[in-house]
């Protein structure tokens, strides 16, 4: 059947090639061994790190050779993502991550997410929203909080987890974990190509909503000077940015919560008029969550707990667990309807429950049950859609986020996510910092009685998931798919391809993947139908035309922002032997040694 499927797939992708740019276009070429469309995975002995930018992936590796532990070179990269893919992250944003510690054979979870302004309420914001409609700063139809802004800004919780995180594993001292981030944003880096198309349709999309930021001049001095992007091979410095980590590197978490950059912040937030206070930085604090996790054909995935989204993942498999899909090829109808029929239950479910657990009862245990898994599996039909009861909501796009994960010689190994949320973030740059503030706050609901209604001090739903797999209850892979809703579907994708159809780590992430956008969510939401399920074209036409035919609303889509980013590293128990994968779609490697 492996076979089977992986030349339905290879067939798929030169298909894809000649359906899209003429019978002429050269399709892939050919490969003494595995998939013809996926390069060969990376393998090492002692350390590894896999990120979406190669310089990042290298500084990582570097601070493991330093002595550093995979927390160190972790940290490293994330401070040299923040420099480098500022589409997707920075410390403007917040942060979570799962790590296993091989000292006490734990998985360990940490949840570094911000909260809102405690002295803005619910009320408060109603007010400030239809003021922005009354002056035309956004539209008077516009469902939600505005998606720029101070109104979405939540406190920043990215540095408290590299310290949190770094007081546990780390062996380098901050200074020397950030020396190398420091450096490239004084002396520069040339940006890299699918950045460089991010960063233009940031500028783009700022200049879209521009009614929204309360000023942009900060941001338009840091990155879009004379308001043009940073091309690809241009030599990009951030010197702001740099003196923001010096400080942190020198005077650690409280120069960032309490000390000169706190200062800084609060004095901005004054200048523009936004809610959050010097007091809600110095009160914030992440936390420590155990993951959860789902076992699947022999595979245990693990999850962070709500307020995030990541036990979506979970219930999507427990309904897949009720048949077998391994008796479906890999490009069948009806694996994919399956699948996305599991996705859409899962997000339903989701959407009535997940929230802030400090502000709200989150039924997990129920959700997570066989029992529950089993009444929701039989409500799906072979041939025909479920009936749609769902809330359309465009969650965060093109991948918006960066997954990182890093593995060490004593094989502790580090999954972490961070993000800013949509886009660069809320278009805010306190000045002289030389980062941008996150607009997470925009996935509050402002419904009345949802779990996940705004109110103040209140962690925000989150979209970032970091994802964590045991095989035969030995730690097998740290992994992450980064992109809005697509994080949780592609994590079970990601899976089903390792487990159920044999693919090695670099061709579960290369094969054609799917998104269903549209279906239910803790945030904002208006009543729609079933919503737009996504394809990329190596998905067989004969597929989706069943698909079709079965209710589904497909579109094939061939731009793969929307489709994620992926890194997995995975290491043998017995020989400790490293193999990684990275996200083709995205500009990043994997770098071992």
């Amino acid at each position: 059947m492996k076979n089977t499927i992986t030349r339905c797939l290879v067939g798929a992708l030169i298909a894809s090639f000649v359906g899209v740019v003429g019978a002429q276009e050269l399709g892939p070429g050919a490969r003494p061994i595995g998939a013809d469309w996926s390069r060969s995975p990376v393998m090492a002995a002692n350390g590894m790190a896999a990120t979406a930018q190669p310089l990042a992936s290298t500084i990582a590796v570097d601070v493991l050779q330093a002595g550093g532990s995979a927390v160190d070179a972790a940290i490293a990269a994330n401070a040299a993502l923040g420099l480098m893919e500022p589409t997707g992250n920075g410390i403007g944003g917040d942060l979570f991550a799962i790590v296993w510690d091989p000292q006490t054979s734990q998985l360990h979870g940490y949840n570094g997410s911000g909260r809102s302004p405690a002295g803005r309420s619910l009320e408060t914001l109603r007010a400030a929203i239809a003021s922005m409609k009354a002056e035309g700063a956004i539209p008077m139809d516009y469902v939600g909080i505005p998606s720029h802004g101070s109104l979405s800004v939540t406190v920043p919780g990215a540095v408290d987890g590299w310290f949190a995180l770094h007081e546990r594993w780390g062996s380098l001292p901050m200074a020397e974990v950030l020396s190398a981030p420091i450096q490239y944003a004084r002396e520069g880096f040339p940006v890299s190509p699918v950045i460089a198309a991010s960063f233009e349709s940031n500028r783009k999309r700022f200049q879209a909503v521009s009614g929204m930021i309360d000023e942009f001049d900060n941001a338009e001095k840091t990155y879009f000077p004379g308001n043009t992007a940073p091309q690809a091979g241009e030599l990009f410095r951030n010197p702001d940015l740099g003196n923001t980590l010096a400080a942190i590197a020198q005077g650690g978490r409280s120069a960032f919560y309490e000390g000169d950059i706190a200062q800084a912040m609060s004095a901005y937030f004054k200048s523009i008029g936004a809610d959050l206070t010097l007091s809600d930085l110095s009160a914030h604090e992440g936390e420590w969550v155990e993951p959860r996790g789902v076992n699947y054909h022999g595979y245990t995935l693990y999850e962070l707990p709500p307020n995030g989204q990541g036990f979506a993942a979970l219930m999507m498999l427990n309904i897949l667990k009720q048949t077998d899909v391994r008796q479906f090829e890999r490009g069948s109808p009806e694996l994919f309807h399956y699948m996305v029929e599991a996705k859409r239950l899962a997000f339903e479910a989701m959407a009535g429950t997940f929230a802030d657990p400090d502000f709200a009862d989150i039924p997990l245990d129920a959700l997570l049950s066989d029992g529950f898994a089993k009444r929701q599996f039989a409500r799906i039909r072979k041939d025909a859609v479920i009936e749609p009861k769902f809330l359309a909501v465009p969650l965060e796009g093109e991948g918006d986020t960066t997954y990182l994960t890093v593995v060490d010689k004593s094989g502790l190994m580090v999954s972490l996510i961070q993000s800013n949320y949509r886009g660069m973030g809320s278009g805010l740059v306190p000045k002289g910092l030389g980062f941008m503030l996150q607009d997470r706050g925009e996935l509050f609901s402002l419904e009345d009685g949802h779990p996940n209604v705004y109110a103040p001090g209140k962690r925000p739903f989150h979209t970032i998931i970091p994802a964590f797999l045991l095989k035969d209850d030995e730690p097998f892979m740290s992994f992450g798919l980064m992109g809005g809703g697509m994080q949780p579907q592609g994590h079970v994708q990601i899976l089903v391809n390792i487990a159920d159809f044999g693919m090695n780590l670099q061709e579960a992430g290369d094969a054609a993947r799917f998104l269903h956008d549209g279906g239910s969510s803790p945030d904002e939401g208006i009543a729609s139908d079933y919503g737009t399920l996504f394809v990329e074209p190596g998905v067989p036409l004969s597929t989706v035309e069943a698909l079709r035919a079965r209710g589904h609303v497909v579109q094939v889509n061939d731009q793969a922002g929307m489709f994620g980013g992926y890194q997995a590293i995975s290491r043998d128990p017995k020989t400790g032997v490293l193999t990684g994968a990275t996200e083709m779609r995205k500009d990043g490697t994997v770098v071992g040694y």
